[in-house]
């Protein structure tokens, strides 16, 4: 059963954007000491990132192909015109979750789960979407209610 968060949502979005930025950002750096990417994957065997023509160039150098391969052999376009890899599990994830191209990984997997940004209020829907995904927005958000249930948000 999916948590129900609207009340805690409505709370968010009356918070000071800077405020609220620097809520997020600390318990984000807080959940990352407790939970290893590693030991999850579920971004990565779940979840397709937009992949930009800077993430192709990358990619593409970072395998000694050319781009255009890259596209051929890994991408397709998506139903909003963007590229994103054939299929899922990302064809980079290995068995023990690494991933082989991790230095030039797409800039989406870098930003992933986006919880440490910059107007966060902006993103909000999609933060309390990646609750389904990743174990520590789902601890944020945990904890955020916590906070909204004892007053102090």
């Amino acid at each position: 059963m999916e948590k129900d968060y609207s009340e805690l949502l409505k709370k968010l979005r009356k918070i000071n954007p800077k405020t609220l930025d620097q809520t997020f950002l600390d318990l984000h750096n807080s959940e990352f000491e407790k939970i290893d990417c590693l030991d999850c994957g579920k971004c990565c065997s779940g979840l397709g990132p937009r992949i930009t023509d800077t993430d192709i160039e990358r990619l593409a150098d970072h395998l000694k192909i050319k781009t255009s391969v890259f596209i051929q052999t890994y991408l397709r376009i998506d139903e909003d015109n963007d590229y994103v890899f054939k299929s899922m599990p990302c064809p980079f994830l290995m068995d023990d979750n690494f991933c082989i191209v991790y230095k030039s990984r797409p800039k989406a997997c870098r930003e992933y789960p986006h919880t440490n940004q910059k107007n966060i209020k902006s993103i909000l829907n999609l933060s309390l979407k990646n609750t389904e995904t990743c174990p520590v927005v789902e601890n944020i958000f945990i904890r955020l209610e916590k906070l909204r249930a004892a007053g102090k948000l």
